[in-house]
């Protein structure tokens, strides 16, 4: 572990120690739940860190072994999940419940980075665009079909990113965001379901319905507000405490934390995230293969998208999708795929230096 990036490290320890705390202070059984994700999450992250990631760079299989369980996952989900608030997301395994989109985000990344890292003299081309949309249609539908709005945008982002990153064309780019947009009108036309039109359309006016589809996007913005600078103390927010506030420990976590530790500590937590966010990139692009620096620019937009939206919604800039945020929410699956993720960040960074120091033992 010496050839960690521990400033990476330690941004994302930091970050899941303000998430316990807020756990702690809600007083529920999820805290020592937390705790036990966080164990099996740090025992994958050590795991898979030690592991060589060009495993996944020379074979294919680990990489679509995992994307075809995560897509089996999620119709299984179809016909065995658990609904929980309306989406039907998760499966109950009798212990615990498992969300199969989680795993399907790394899936995703690295399908995307071995096949872009293969034509790379090539992605320029229109026709090596169209298996990767295919690769992210399959499981979007699916996920769709849930509904599952906010895990389907960070697909998308995911997607459209490596894309970018990748090296395809900006007209091929603008091609697919307009394809995007236009399914989007499709979706909202034809296929989203009335409680998420009406969110959308809460978040445009809130006013419109204060006690029912802008209620959480109200009560969110009040806690964050009602929290001042230094927050009310631990155990002491009146929003959080007494369930003004919805999922104080899940999709709302950030309100809470700010309402109870105050502004400094909010602003705090955006920094680590940017921290994490830029070293994730530092490795990318002293990376010493294509299909590191894809990988890892995949894991960055992972914690980017999930983080900022999660945010952004809980401060009333987004409209509500029901994302968590990242090392921070209870939940097992976001934390064992968040780690799993930094995991294949620090692999790549730990054999990056290796080589590296070779190249310049070499050269002396």
């Amino acid at each position: 572990m010496k050839n960690h990036d521990w400033v990476l490290n330690g941004a994302s320890c930091v970050v899941i120690c303000i998430g316990l705390l807020s756990l702690f202070s809600a007083g529920t059984d999820q805290f020592y739940k937390q705790i036990i994700w966080i164990f099996l999450g740090g025992i994958l992250f050590l795991i898979v860190s030690s592991l060589d990631y060009r495993i996944f760079s020379a074979h294919f299989f680990p990489a679509l072994a995992l994307y075809l369980v995560s897509v089996l996952g999620i119709v299984a989900v179809d016909l065995v999940g658990i609904t929980v608030r309306g989406s039907e997301r998760w499966i109950d395994t009798g212990l615990f419940l498992i969300e199969p989109v989680e795993p399907l985000k790394i899936a995703l990344i690295l399908i995307l980075a071995k096949y872009f890292s293969v034509r790379n003299r090539e992605v320029h081309k229109a026709r090596n665009v169209i298996v990767p949309v295919i690769y992210f249609f399959i499981p979007a539908f699916l996920v769709f079909l849930q509904p599952d709005l906010g895990s389907l945008i960070v697909l998308f982002g995911i997607w459209l990113g490596m894309v970018i990153v990748a090296g395809t064309k900006i007209r091929h780019s603008f091609v697919i965001v307009l394809g995007g947009i236009s399914l989007s009108v499709i979706a909202w036309l034809f296929f989203l379901y009335d409680y998420q039109k009406e969110r959308i359309i809460s978040f445009l006016n809130p006013s419109l319905d204060p006690l029912g589809s802008s209620y959480n996007a109200i009560q969110s913005v009040i806690t964050v507000s009602s929290g001042g600078l230094w927050g009310k103390g631990l155990g002491q927010g009146t929003q959080s405490q007494l369930g003004f506030l919805p999922e104080a420990t899940t999709d709302f976590i950030y309100a809470a934390i700010v309402e109870e530790m105050g502004i400094i500590v909010g602003c705090l937590i955006i920094v680590l995230f940017c921290v994490i966010v830029w070293r994730l990139c530092r490795i990318a692009l002293r990376a010493r293969s294509n299909f590191a620096r894809i990988a890892v620019f995949g894991v960055a937009l992972l914690i980017a998208i999930q983080a900022g939206f999660n945010i952004g919604m809980v401060v009333g800039i987004l409209p509500i999708t029901g994302l968590t945020l990242p090392l921070m929410s209870y939940g097992g699956s976001s934390m064992v795929t968040i780690c799993v993720a930094l995991g294949i960040a620090q692999s790549v960074h730990r054999n990056s230096y290796v080589e590296y120091e070779k190249t310049v033992i070499a050269l002396e």
